[in-house]
């Protein structure tokens, strides 16, 4: 039996290992902006983290939205139905267009609530117009993921892979250029981060999109756009079926994260500062357990098609053994080095002390956030969603945050006091989760 989730594990690690080198790509894009910024000040580093804390829910549940198309497109490939992985993807890729736009309108037209979040008055003012071209840049980043949600789905996850790896190295020296005013380019400061992942976004979009229309593995997709590329009722409401209630999942999640930051920012810019350089780092290594989560639901979607309740265990239990042992090397890796990782992002004293505190926290909850991330990716692979939204629910707005809240101001823990909201609501969501899929596996 350990030899069987051993070889299993294997198996999974390795259809994941693409799509978590991506992942890992796309956050370290945040991460360069936060670092960059950092270099400016804590200022400029608590208004980044305001911006990316007020974007989160929007932009988490357009992610959501661009799930269908990969669950659909995969299952019509399954079926070797060129026909239908044709129309779902235009279908899905037009779902996704009108998503990220209403997203990124509503984020610009939005953009002054930041000053009525009782925020330090300094971070808001530098927030704003970092706001608006951050709002602006959802759209090309969603019509990429639709792309890549495309591509993962036909199983050629190596190719938005590469691209997003290839963002990296061009958003730090676009960044280079425009923040710090190098090579006779304006200094934009903080703006000129905003106009980094605009232009790497955009970028990132056209050439998934070129790749796509032009190389000979989609022509068979592309090729037969005059009978396919026709928009469908029926369709859209399908790929709504699936995009609405994944939007709902990850948006709870991130919406808990993304409320608690809000509530650190109202006890203090330094709190703030040392909160994004805590979350940037513990997002970083949650982007390995989405890719495992995103792997596991493949292989145990493909089981349940086959209804090999066997199979699907062994695959929730080695990827949940997996997730165990990553979240305890991640751990361990926060409390040795809590005071050297914040350097990469600010050198402030106060700053740093504080992010170092935070690292320890987020070290105790490595193992929940891994094993919760893994529980919720196999449930979708044998299609209950709507059972684990409700537990999400339950773990983050329910517990994590009340308990945060409860802790932070009555009890006057501040910031810490949010932090162990995190972990109860985290460790309450894992448990939920992985009951869930141990239960459910046996029975469908």
């Amino acid at each position: 039996m350990q030899t069987s989730l051993y070889k299993d594990a294997k198996k999974t690690l390795k259809l994941s290992l693409p799509i978590i080198f991506g992942e890992l790509a796309q956050m370290a894009l945040h991460i360069i902006d936060t670092a960059m910024a950092g270099a400016l000040g804590y200022k400029q580093l608590a208004a980044a983290a305001l911006v990316l804390g007020a974007l989160t829910i929007p932009f988490v549940i357009g992610i959501g939205m661009t799930i269908s198309v990969s669950q659909l497109v995969s299952m019509h490939h399954g079926r070797q139905d060129e026909e239908q992985v044709s129309h779902y993807f235009y279908n899905g890729f037009w779902v996704c267009a009108i998503t990220a736009a209403c997203i990124s309108i509503t984020l610009v037209l939005g953009k002054n609530i930041l000053f009525h979040l009782g925020q330090d008055a300094e971070v808001a003012q530098l927030a704003v117009p970092f706001m608006e071209l951050m709002g602006w840049s959802v759209i090309p980043m969603l019509l990429f993921m639709a792309l890549k949600q495309f591509t993962d789905g036909l199983q050629l996850t190596k190719t938005a892979m590469l691209i997003s790896i290839l963002a990296m190295p061009l958003n730090i020296f676009i960044n280079w250029l425009l923040i710090f005013g190098n090579w006779g380019f304006p200094r934009l400061e903080l703006v000129g981060a905003g106009w980094g992942t605009l232009i790497t976004r955009s970028l990132m979009f056209l050439s998934l999109g070129a790749v796509i229309l032009w190389h000979p593995v989609f022509m068979p997709y592309v090729n037969i756009r005059k009978s396919q590329w026709v928009l469908r009722v029926k369709t859209i409401k399908a790929l709504l079926h699936i995009g609405i209630p994944s939007g709902l999942q990850v948006g709870m999640e991130a919406g808990a994260f993304a409320i608690s930051g809000l509530m650190i920012g109202t006890i203090g810019a330094v709190e703030q500062a040392a909160h994004q350089i805590a979350l940037s780092l513990a997002s970083l290594t949650f982007m390995v357990s989405m890719g495992l989560a995103q792997g596991s639901s493949i292989r145990v979607s493909n089981a349940y098609g086959a209804k090999n309740s066997q199979l699907k265990l062994i695959i929730g239990k080695s990827t949940l053994i997996t997730a165990l042992l990553y979240g305890i090397i991640c751990a361990i890796a926060f409390i040795i080095f809590n005071h050297t990782l914040p350097l990469f992002f600010n050198d402030d004293k106060n700053v740093v002390d504080m992010a170092a505190l935070f690292l320890l926290f987020a070290a105790v909850f490595q193992i929940s956030d891994a094993t919760q991330a893994i529980s919720a990716g196999l449930l979708r692979g044998i299609k209950d969603v709507k059972i684990p939204t409700l537990l999400i629910g339950i773990a983050y707005w329910v517990i994590g945050i009340p308990v945060g809240y409860l802790l932070a101001f009555p009890g006057r823990l501040g910031a810490v006091g949010i932090w162990i909201g995190f972990i109860a609501g985290l460790s309450c969501s894992s448990v939920f989760l992985s009951i869930r899929f141990l239960r459910m596996a046996k029975k469908v």
